[in-house]
């Protein structure tokens, strides 16, 4: 059953390619969605796919990629929007 999962990931996490590594991780957990920028210094990712999958990925949120320091990470479930890819927002 697919789910859908808004992240909201805290700390430094622009300019360190952490929308990129996101697509990397949402593409070997077979999710759809996006990640962006967010004027304050955050990144959002919005997600869809089976349940473990967005568990792995909320996983992966907590840390990101190496030059990333995460300091909080919120998720909220929301309504399936039927993404058909998975894609870097500028």
């Amino acid at each position: 059953m697919i789910q859908h999962r808004t992240f909201r990931i805290h700390g430094r996490v622009q300019g360190v390619f952490f929308r990129q590594s996101a697509r990397r991780r949402a593409h070997e957990l077979g999710l759809h969605g996006y990640a962006r920028n967010n004027d304050d210094g955050s990144v959002t990712i919005e997600a869809e796919g089976p349940a473990e999958a967005l568990q792995a990925l909320e996983t992966w949120c907590h840390h990101g990629p190496p030059a990333a320091r995460v300091d909080r990470v919120s998720v909220q479930a929301g309504e399936v929007q039927g993404y058909a890819s998975f894609d870097v927002q500028h």
